[in-house]
């Protein structure tokens, strides 16, 4: 059997397939090795260079803008976030003593 170079490609799972993001020219048949890639996922518009300015894209999205129900929390919901915030400032607080601690050991 003759060994042909083959890159690698990126490929995403959707609906039960492998669905490459490029085409190939693999011969039939050929076994495959998946893994799942540990890089984030790109999201179309997540970069400021894929924005578009134009009056109708912003006028779109100050569409969606509005479109937003506000955030409306309970008492209880602003009291638990409050008591979490405390307790992560506390937990990062102690964790930068005993950093500062262990320099001068």
């Amino acid at each position: 059997m003759r060994m042909v170079n083959m890159n690698a490609i990126r490929a995403t799972w959707k609906n039960g397939q492998i669905v490459p993001e490029e085409p190939v020219d693999w011969p039939e048949g050929l076994r495959l090795l998946i893994e799942p890639d540990p890089s984030p996922p790109e999201v179309d518009g997540a970069c400021e260079e894929d924005w578009s300015n134009s009056p109708e894209a912003i006028a779109d999205w100050l569409k969606w803008y509005d479109s937003l129900e506000p955030l409306i929390f309970t008492a209880e919901e602003e009291a638990d976030t409050e008591a979490w915030l405390k307790k992560m400032n506390e937990y990062e607080i102690a964790k930068m003593n005993k950093g500062i601690e262990d320099l001068f050991r």
